[in-house]
């Protein structure tokens, strides 16, 4: 009985209020290490990383790829555009038709093609009756020639035909082509743009 009635000097309510702190302060700090324990210690290690006032932010990094780190490709065929023409349709018998070809891209990026004269052919026909051709006697130092073909900037080259005829191997002395109505067309690899006609009086 002396324990539910504490008896003394003093009124009973102090000695119950004596008893709730007794009690009450372990009670309160078993609450609190099973907070810490169960509450905190059950957190995945990252959780709230970075969260610090210090914390750096996180960056999304993208790595270069490999097509980016490879440089310029090769032109794709279906990213091109050639052109072909002469300037004039008629010549008198000292002119010397001048035939001009125009290589544009019409991708999105810079591209390498080779340009030289072992990739392409200006061939001078007459009827069924072969004239002239660029191959025949091809310049030295422009069997090949590689370029950086930007968009939308074409790439330009003029061959002046010195109307003469040619033949493989080159041989000396070919004769000169007759009046008549001749017909000149391109091949640039896989490329051939409509041909050209022209008169020479």
């Amino acid at each position: 009985m002396g324990v539910l009635r504490p008896a003394g000097p003093l009124p009973a309510r102090v000695y119950w209020f004596r008893r709730l702190v007794v009690v009450g302060i372990p009670l309160v700090l078993v609450a609190v290490v099973v907070w810490v324990l169960v509450g905190r210690g059950g957190a995945s290690p990252d959780d709230g990383a970075g969260a610090g006032p210090d914390a750096a932010p996180a960056t999304d990094v993208t790595e270069p790829t490999e097509d980016e780190d490879a440089g310029p490709k090769a032109c794709d065929p279906a990213d091109l555009g050639l052109t072909f023409t002469a300037d004039g349709t008629s010549y008198a018998a000292d002119a010397l038709p001048t035939l001009t070809f125009a290589l544009s891209n019409e991708g999105e990026a810079p591209c390498l093609i080779d340009v030289g004269e072992a990739q392409r052919e200006i061939l001078i026909t007459s009827g069924t009756d072969r004239i002239w051709s660029s191959r025949d006697c091809p310049a030295a130092d422009g069997q090949a020639r590689e370029i950086l073909l930007p968009p939308g900037t074409p790439d330009t080259t003029q061959v002046q035909w010195p109307r003469v005829r040619s033949a493989e191997g080159c041989p000396a002395d070919q004769p000169s082509a007759q009046p008549g109505t001749y017909s000149a067309t391109l091949t640039l690899g896989p490329l051939a743009p409509a041909p050209v006609v022209f008169v020479l009086e």
